[in-house]
């Protein structure tokens, strides 16, 4: 069992946010629907936490409704092996949110996610310190993350 499971507060998009996050990435699934029965706070079968998994990662879902929302002190960090991985999940997650900078989008419910090229960390650890303030100068002007760019900064061209 996962000792530490992100816990996310819905207003009362629980069950299909957790619908919409696991047709995105892949060995995902709802795992359970706990819903309301009668004589509950919530609406009676309205979903009240949703149990599921991202590629492996366990996650719980919360209706609770509208007292709390999401904020970017607070995201997802998704690693991507290529190019055709960061374009993908950045069109996918910020479809009816948002397309922010540095690689950062905001889905339609709010939550913040970094779509990331694995090998950014690569580049930002090079021995060589201008190597890395190259590669962030480049960052630094991108919202979606360019491997390419970010691979020709690294190299000086």
């Amino acid at each position: 069992m996962q000792k530490i499971t992100p816990f996310l507060w819905f207003d009362d998009q629980a069950e299909e946010a957790a619908m919409f996050y696991t047709s995105i990435f892949k060995n995902s699934k709802v795992s359970h629907v706990s819903r309301h029965g009668d004589g509950g706070m919530g609406v009676k079968g309205k979903a009240m936490t949703v149990t599921f998994q991202l590629d492996g990662q366990n996650f719980m879902a919360l209706n609770g409704g509208p007292q709390f929302t999401f904020t970017p002190a607070i995201s997802l960090f998704v690693n991507c092996e290529t190019q055709e991985e960061v374009d993908e999940l950045w069109e996918k997650l910020s479809a009816g949110g948002k397309k922010e900078r540095c690689g950062w989008v905001k889905d339609k419910y709010g939550l913040s996610w970094q779509i990331v090229p694995t090998v950014l960390g690569q580049l930002m650890q090079a021995k060589d310190p201008e190597k890395s303030r190259r590669v962030m100068a480049a960052l630094m002007q991108m919202d979606k993350l360019e491997i390419r760019v970010l691979q020709q900064a690294y190299d000086g061209r």
